[in-house]
C-alpha cells in the first residue's frame, strides 16, 4: 500500500475496523475475557407464545375514541387488528427459522448481552457493514437486506458492491 494512494475500500475497511475497537470500553483482563463473542440460536419456549398470547386475549379493551381520527391516539380499531394478528397470524417459528438459518453470536458490552448476525460475503473483497435498527425495532426488519448485499452477484449486482454484515 505504500507508494500508492489508498482505495475507497481500503480507507473505508480500517475506518470501520478502527471505529468498532474504538467502541470498546477499556477495562481489564477479566473483563476483556468476558468479551468472548459465542455462538447463539433463537429458541423461544412455547410457554412463552402461549402466555404473550393468553395475555393479549385478556386485554380490557377501552371504549371507542370520540373522534374519527387520531387526534386522540391509536385508535381501539387499529390496536384490535394488532391483538388479532399477534394472537392468530404472526407464525412466531417461521420468524425463529430465519433468524437461526444465519451465523448469530452473542457477546457482552459495557456488563450487557449483546445479540448480533455476522454473514461474510463470499466475495474477498467484501467491505465489512454495520447495520443497525431503530426503536422501536429489531434485526429482523434487516433480513431481506442481506442476501442482496452479501452476495450482489446473485442479485443482478458487482462483485465489488458486496459487504460482510453485522446486524446487532
Amino acid at each position: 500500500m505504500y507508494g500508492t494512494a489508498p482505495t475507497r475500500r481500503d480507507v473505508l475497511a480500517t475506518l470501520a475496523a478502527a471505529g468498532a475497537v474504538g467502541l470498546l470500553p477499556e477495562q481489564g483482563a477479566a473483563a476483556a475475557a468476558d468479551r468472548s463473542i459465542r455462538p447463539f440460536t433463537v429458541k423461544v419456549p412455547q410457554a412463552a407464545i402461549d402466555d404473550l398470547r393468553g395475555r393479549i386475549a385478556v386485554t380490557r379493551w377501552p371504549t371507542k375514541e370520540l373522534v374519527d381520527d387520531r387526534s386522540q391516539g391509536v385508535q381501539l380499531a387499529t390496536l384490535r387488528a394488532l391483538a388479532r394478528y399477534w394472537t392468530s397470524e404472526h407464525d412466531w417459528r417461521k420468524c425463529e427459522a430465519r433468524l437461526n438459518a444465519l451465523p448469530q453470536f452473542i457477546t457482552k458490552v459495557d456488563g450487557v448481552d449483546i445479540h448480533f448476525i455476522h454473514v461474510r460475503s463470499r466475495h474477498e473483497n467484501a467491505l465489512p457493514l454495520i447495520m443497525t435498527h431503530g426503536w422501536p425495532g429489531s434485526v429482523v426488519e434487516l433480513l431481506d437486506t442481506v442476501a442482496p448485499l452479501t452476495d450482489p452477484t446473485a442479485h443482478d449486482g458487482n462483485p465489488e458492491d458486496a459487504f460482510h454484515l453485522v446486524l446487532p
